[in-house]
């Protein structure tokens, strides 16, 4: 029985194909089967680097990852080498191939990888936040519930935080995250990284949630990570978050809980600050 092939992971531009490695265009020319996650984007690819492709060519996206992988995986198992590459950077990291990735090595395929192009690392290196720790959560959910969910569990991360969103969801994030880590926090978004519109916009998370212009293209936004110093502030200040956390759509409890860990104070002075407002808002309180 021959030796099996080897699966390559393959890093592709973000936008400047300039950015395309000599490693990349050889092992597209050379090697005999491509999972392609859009295999229009490949052949433009191919063709804007000079390569003429001979390879077989899979597409392997997200709605048909599971049921082709096996399929990939026995043109391993005769001996043909395979390249792995998404739309745009790193495959995996948020596109198709972790599937693919873990049957190879399940069976005691070769897996190896031809580094490159990467939007979470170049957004971080521009964001001007923290990098020696980070964190990267993919896409928040869509749901409005299981997106500030996932926000509140991400309040007391200390990691900076590297976010994907698409563009028409992105006022609607930033003020979800304003409203669960805190309008303070620092961020930045960065927009069509590599290609001739890049742009990157620094700030609070409450400034950029009001003030960002319609977006367009591919986004990625950093976050700062919580810091161990908190803004105590005084009853009427916890009050008031809990009111602006109900107001974005939090029920009481997970909005007392948020401002209790934001603030650093106990999740019982909290809520008497809220029944304290509440009252002087009835008029039956000093």
């Amino acid at each position: 029985m021959s030796a099996p092939g080897v699966l390559m992971i393959a890093a592709t531009p973000l936008g400047n194909i300039g950015d395309a490695s000599a490693r990349l265009v050889e092992a597209l020319a050379r090697t005999p089967v491509i999972a392609a996650e859009d295999t229009r984007r490949l052949h433009r690819l191919a063709r804007d680097l000079g390569v003429t492709l001979s390879a077989e060519v899979i597409s392997l996206h997200d709605a048909v990852e599971e049921s082709r992988t096996r399929r990939v995986v026995e043109r391993l198992q005769r001996g043909e080498g395979v390249l792995l590459v998404s739309d745009a950077g790193m495959p995996l990291i948020s596109d198709p191939g972790y599937r693919l990735v873990r049957a190879c090595i399940d069976e005691g395929i070769p897996v190896t990888v031809l580094p490159g192009p990467s939007a979470v690392l170049a957004a971080l290196a521009v964001s001007g936040l923290p990098v020696d720790r980070f964190c990267f959560e993919g896409f928040l959910p869509r749901r409005a519930g299981e997106r500030r969910r996932r926000i509140e569990e991400l309040a007391d991360e200390r990691r900076t935080m590297v976010f994907f969103e698409a563009p028409h969801r992105l006022v609607e994030t930033l003020d979800a995250l304003a409203s669960g880590l805190g309008p303070e926090r620092a961020a930045a978004i960065c927009r069509e990284m590599t290609k001739t519109y890049e742009e990157v916009l620094r700030g609070s998370l409450g400034e950029l949630a009001t003030s960002i212009p319609e977006p367009r293209g591919e986004i990625t936004v950093v976050v700062a990570g919580a810091t161990s110093t908190r803004t105590t502030g005084d009853p009427a200040e916890w009050a008031a978050d809990v009111a602006s956390l109900e107001a974005a759509g939090s029920d009481r409890r997970s909005a007392i809980t948020t401002v209790a860990r934001r603030r650093g104070v106990a999740r019982r002075e909290v809520f008497d600050a809220v029944v304290q407002a509440k009252g002087r808002a009835r008029g039956d309180g000093k």
